[in-house]
C-alpha cells in the first residue's frame, strides 16, 4: 500500500466569515482545533497583506491551539518573513498576492526571480522552517524551485478543478496529465511533493492517487461544506477519499 497521505486543512476562510460581520466570531482556532480533532495531519494559514481574512494575533493563537504542524502561507515580503521568523511554524509556503485577487490565481514566479527568491529563502531554511514553493506545474517553475533550495513545492490544482467544474474533461484531463508529470519531475530532483487549490470530493481522486504526493492542501471546499454537515464530518469524508484512493 502507498504511504499515507497527509491532509492540511487551511482555515483562512472561516476568518473571512469572521471579518465579514467583525468581532470574533466564527473563531479560526477553534475551526483549527476541530480540524485536528478530525483528524487533520495540519493546519494552513495564509496571512495577507490586506489581513481579509486570517490576522496577525491568528498566527500565535493557532500554534498555541494546535499539536500538529502549521503551514503558514506568505507571499515573499520582507514583513512576512519577519513575521514566519518571529513564530517559526513548521512550514512555510510561499506563494503569489495580489491584493485585486479573490485567492490565489496561479503558481510564483520563480524561474524568473531565482536570486532573489534564494537569498529570501535561506533565513527561513536556517531558522527550521520547511520552506515550500507553491508553482504550476512547469518544468522550469519546478527545476529553478530545486535550484534555489527549498526542499518542498505544492503544485497548483486549480485549473485541473477549474476545467472539471466547467465540464470541459478534455483539458481537465491535460492538466491532470501536466499534474502527474510535475510531480514525477519534483520527486526526481529529491523534491517533496504537495498538490492544492480548489480540491473537492468529487476531484481529490486522481490526485490523491499519485505516488509522489505526500500532501493536500484543502480549505475552501471545505469550509463550504461545513456548512451543511459540519467541519468534522467534511473533513472525515475528504480524509475517505483521499484513503480510498492511495488504497
Amino acid at each position: 500500500m502507498a504511504e499515507r497521505l497527509r491532509l492540511g486543512v487551511n482555515i483562512d476562510h472561516v476568518a473571512t466569515l469572521r471579518n465579514a460581520r467583525g468581532g470574533a466570531l466564527p473563531d479560526p482556532v477553534r475551526a483549527a482545533v476541530m480540524a485536528e480533532q478530525a483528524g487533520a495531519d495540519g493546519i494552513t494559514a495564509h496571512l495577507r497583506e490586506d489581513r481579509r481574512h486570517i490576522r496577525d494575533a491568528d498566527i500565535g493563537a493557532i500554534l498555541g491551539a494546535i499539536s500538529i504542524p502549521l503551514n503558514f502561507e506568505m507571499a515573499a515580503t520582507a514583513e512576512m518573513q519577519a513575521i514566519a521568523l518571529a513564530h517559526r511554524p513548521h512550514a512555510a509556503c510561499i506563494v503569489p498576492e495580489r491584493r485585486e485577487e479573490r485567492t490565489t490565481e496561479g503558481g510564483l514566479e520563480v524561474a524568473g526571480d531565482e536570486a532573489r527568491l534564494a537569498a529570501y529563502v535561506a533565513p527561513l531554511r536556517e531558522a527550521g522552517i520547511r520552506v515550500s514553493m507553491f508553482i504550476a506545474a512547469d518544468p522550469a517553475q519546478i527545476a529553478a524551485s530545486h535550484r534555489i533550495g527549498a526542499p518542498v513545492i505544492e503544485l497548483h490544482t486549480g485549473a485541473y478543478c477549474d476545467f472539471h467544474a466547467e465540464g470541459d474533461f478534455a483539458a481537465r484531463d491535460a492538466e491532470l496529465a501536466r499534474l502527474i508529470d510535475g510531480a514525477k519531475r519534483a520527486a526526481d530532483l529529491g523534491l517533496e511533493v504537495h498538490m492544492g487549490h480548489g480540491l473537492t470530493y468529487d476531484t481529490v481522486g486522481p490526485i490523491a492517487a499519485l505516488p509522489e504526493v505526500r500532501e493536500l492542501n484543502i480549505g475552501h471546499f471545505l469550509i463550504g461544506e461545513a456548512v451543511f454537515v459540519g467541519l468534522s464530518e467534511a473533513i472525515a469524508t475528504m480524509r475517505r477519499a483521499m484513503d480510498a484512493a492511495r488504497g
